[in-house]
């Protein structure tokens, strides 16, 4: 019965992530109202006036005129034709509209055949505060370029910027890789090295184009040379307002898209493919292809994306083991909402998780043919805090039978402090020193998922440091497996039903 309260259908906590808005753009996001299973649609009012209509709470305003200030509010609108109380009034301005530096004007030449590294970063280092570096349709080949403060990368639809295949384009710098400060060929975009500890900010990758990073040759080459870790598609390091917006990353070395040491990121409207390109074409010899990690990063807002992933779609990171802990910065404040996921394993927390990560959302979200909404894994030598966890109102379907339950990824619901680990003894404890994790207030709600490789919902704690307060709440599951459950301490299940095709629907030890 739809409510006959229409308070209850004001759409809640409206706000412009930050960074994510463009001389001509503005983008939204908002939470559901109480009522939200009432709600057909929303509408989008700037200055009073309806700009237009969504589904999903998040909306990107365009048509605006640069350096303007807009007035902006949400109304949700019933199926029956019933218009909440607007939401939250929020006052927003778009950008300066920058000087516009063509790569073709430094020389650049498009085709894929002639190395254009120095021309695009010449037209990188002559870019003005608040400018824009302009890559017009056409392939481009390039090595590693590195962005500064204050720019906008905007590569035009039929763009491609193309990493070369030769490592000699990439040179080797100290960042982090798998939780660790290490020599790493550099990446095909980057920021660059600030002295004296300063940050970069003010950085957008846009324009409806391609970052191909040629991964597949690289990932060869770079293996076969062996001078570094290999480097990622797009690493960006200590940068602040970062907005990645209707861009295409695709067939990385590694990672795809890495954020260290970044705070206030917006991605809207990113696709992602580091198994496959757009037409299901598989990426051959490329594994650690996770899709978008942010590491030791904070207020991270990622939204109307999909994520075609070889490895994790998403791993939220902040280093690993004792230098993890001893740089102690975390990843916090992510929320992740109105994305499809299309292979990998999910939105990971971990396992190189060692300066904590806490308050993280995701909701609204589909996973198709992947083997895991959400991972939360800490093995033990992490050490730090695994906290305030939330997936919610999220859908998954795999049929794929390419990968089944081992030491990488054992559910579709998936909390595991024995990752990594292919044989381990839920009751063998150990003592408990500086490295070992704790992992507690994780809640998975509103889930429906059916998957025919694994077990349903995999929750396994360490006998000496059990999970602590983990909830379900609505979910409904089937699996190849069951649900197992070992050492948990708080463990609350709220009108829970899980069916399994091979074994027992529900196993329990040391739970309560």
């Amino acid at each position: 019965m739809q409510t006959t309260d229409t308070n209850l259908l004001t759409p809640l906590n409206l706000v412009s992530p930050p960074a994510a808005r463009t001389s001509g753009s503005i983008a939204v996001v908002w939470d559901k109202p109480e009522a939200s299973g009432d709600v057909g649609c929303y509408r989008v009012y700037v200055n009073d006036v309806i700009h237009g209509i969504c589904t999903a709470a998040d909306y990107t305003v365009t048509g605006l005129a640069p350096a303007q200030e807009y007035k902006v509010h949400v109304c949700a609108v019933t199926a029956a034709g019933k218009v909440s109380p607007p939401s939250n009034l929020i006052m927003v301005s778009t950008k300066l509209e920058g000087e516009l530096f063509n790569i073709t004007g430094f020389g650049a030449v498009e085709g894929g055949e002639v190395l254009n590294t120095a021309a695009i970063q010449a037209a990188i280092d002559a870019c003005t505060p608040g400018g824009t570096v302009y890559v017009p349709a056409g392939t481009f080949l390039s090595g590693a370029i590195f962005l500064k403060s204050n720019m906008t990368l905007l590569i035009e639809k039929g763009g491609v910027l193309l990493g070369s295949p030769q490592p000699a384009d990439y040179p080797l710098m100290t960042y982090r890789w798998e939780g660790r400060e290490q020599l790493c060929y550099a990446s095909l975009v980057n920021t660059q090295d600030c002295a004296g500890g300063e940050r970069l900010e003010h950085i957008t990758i846009a324009g409806g184009g391609t970052i191909d990073a040629n991964g597949t040759a690289l990932f060869k080459a770079e293996m076969a040379e062996k001078k570094g870790f290999r480097g990622r598609a797009v690493c960006l390091r200590s940068a602040d307002y970062v907005y990645l917006k209707d861009i295409t990353v695709r067939q990385s070395p590694a990672w795809c898209v890495h954020l260290i040491y970044c705070n206030k990121v917006t991605a809207n409207n990113v696709s992602i493919y580091t198994k496959n390109d757009e037409h299901g074409r598989r990426y051959a010899d490329v594994f650690n292809g996770d899709g978008l990690n942010p590491d030791s990063s904070s207020e991270i807002y990622i939204f109307n994306s999909m994520i075609a992933s070889q490895d994790d779609c998403i791993a939220i990171k902040s280093g690993r083991d004792e230098e993890g802990r001893a740089v102690g910065i975390p990843s916090e404040n992510i929320r992740i909402t109105n994305c499809r996921f299309k292979s990998g394993f999910g939105v990971a927390v971990g396992s190189e998780m060692s300066g904590g990560v806490r308050n993280v959302r995701v909701s609204d979200c589909t996973f198709e043919d992947v083997y895991s909404i959400g991972t939360v894994k800490a093995p033990r030598g992490r050490g730090a805090v695994i906290e305030n966890i939330v997936y919610e109102d999220c859908t998954l379907r795999n049929y794929s039978l390419e990968h089944e339950d081992c030491q990488w990824f054992r559910g579709a619901v998936n909390i595991d402090q024995f990752y990594s680990h292919k044989e381990y003894d839920p009751d063998r404890a150990e003592e408990v020193t500086e490295g070992t994790g704790i992992i507690r207030n994780i809640t998975f709600r509103n889930i429906v998922l059916d998957t025919h490789a694994g077990n349903a919902v995999f929750m396994a704690g360490l006998p000496e440091q059990p999970l602590q307060n983990i909830v379900l709440e609505n979910v409904s599951a089937i699996g190849k497996y069951g649900l197992k459950a070992y050492n948990i301490e708080g463990l609350i299940m709220n009108n829970v039903s899980v069916l399994s095709r091979l074994d027992e629907a529900y196993q329990f030890h040391n739970t309560n």
